[in-house]
């Protein structure tokens, strides 16, 4: 038995973007009033152009302001010359603005769905041209399950316009899911290297694959890398194991799903407190939240303890260092923090660089 045709949104490697959900009467309207521009246009030409027109039924032979409207409107809806036509001004008013505009929304109504069908493609292949000429310095997320799903959500709760996120999924749900989202998905299997050219890897800042399957991510990873050398790439692995190898096939960090599940897990059995802390931590939106600021002039030469914001760890040219760690014991210029802070600025726990303050790195030593 013969498989199903494959439908042509689930075309490997095609590109879809969201649909605009508008009302049906919107639609209407805007196409009536379309027609109603081209009428109204065409009456023009002809009333400015009557010198080289002839009414027949005219024995002076001057064309008004409504023989080009009665014109415009046979002529337009493909009416024609007949051998019965109206010729006193009572019938060629009501023809022109009772039974032709009926007949134009007729017309519409009759073949707008067939209109729609036929351009849709012709749209779609405009709209993703656009878009491709305005991608770039991206983000494409593999894989729109629960963990790219909470990727993105984080991305843009952050300020990262939906706009530059685009998702890779070779699933039907995905697709629907995403584009409920506002996002561009490519469909189809991120480890092929076509399907990620499509969706534009080789110009995309950060990479973040979150596949089911760890064999997938590795060998998206890979691809990945040789597509894009300079792309910041962070992948999420289901076993510890393979954490090592995400690394050596090009990952610039690997998060372990089941591990930090597990030690969640058991935190949170061994002291259910500390355990509801830690979720807080990985929750958007309240209570507490793991951020990275700059550091502000008034800041520098501070040790990191003294800091209104608790510093759990130091960036300095480029190495992470604990707030305890010796190199880091007194702040310099060009660095940035790791902190813990109140997710909402609170009138009592004001967050700082959001009150005008200076930062140590707008200012040369």
């Amino acid at each position: 038995m013969p498989a199903p045709p494959t439908p042509a949104h689930e075309a490997l490697g095609v590109v879809s973007l969201p649909e605009r959900v508008r009302s049906p009467w919107w639609e209407l309207g805007r196409r009536l009033l379309a027609a109603l521009a081209i009428l109204v246009g065409t009456v023009l030409l002809v009333y400015l152009d009557r010198d080289g027109y002839v009414d027949g039924n005219d024995p002076t032979g001057k064309i008004t302001l409504l023989d080009a409207i009665y014109y415009t409107t046979v002529t337009l809806s493909t009416t024609g010359y007949g051998d019965i036509a109206p010729v006193s001004d009572a019938a060629r008013t009501i023809n022109a603005f009772v039974i032709t505009p009926a007949r134009i929304a007729f017309l519409v109504l009759l073949i707008g769905t067939t209109l729609e069908v036929l351009a849709s493609q012709g749209r779609e292949m405009f709209r993703v041209a656009r878009w491709r000429k305005h991608m770039g310095h991206h983000v494409v997320v593999v894989g729109y399950g629960t963990k790219g799903r909470s990727a993105v959500d984080t991305l843009v709760r952050n300020g990262l316009d939906r706009e530059a996120v685009v998702v890779v999924d070779p699933s039907g749900v995905a697709l629907q899911d995403a584009h409920a989202d506002g996002l561009a998905v490519v469909t189809g299997d991120a480890t092929r290297r076509n399907v990620l050219r499509r969706a534009g890897v080789a110009e995309a800042d950060q990479i973040i694959i979150t596949t089911d399957s760890d064999a997938s991510n590795v060998l998206a990873t890979l691809t990945v890398r040789q597509l894009n050398p300079d792309a910041w790439i962070v992948a999420a692995v289901r076993e510890q194991e393979n954490a090592p190898l995400m690394k050596q096939s090009g990952a610039n960090s690997v998060i372990t799903s089941s591990d930090a599940v597990g030690r969640l897990l058991g935190l949170s059995s061994l002291s259910p407190t500390l355990g509801s802390v830690m979720e807080d931590l990985l929750t958007y939106g309240h209570g507490l939240e793991v951020a990275e600021r700059e550091l502000l002039v008034s800041e520098v030469g501070r040790p990191p303890q003294s800091l209104p914001d608790q510093v759990i760890a130091v960036v300095r040219d480029e190495k992470v260092y604990r707030y305890f760690d010796p190199v880091v014991s007194l702040l310099a210029r060009g660095d940035r923090l790791v902190v813990v802070r109140a997710s909402r600025e609170l009138p009592w726990a004001p967050r700082p660089g959001t009150h005008d303050e200076d930062l140590a790195s707008d200012h040369e030593d």
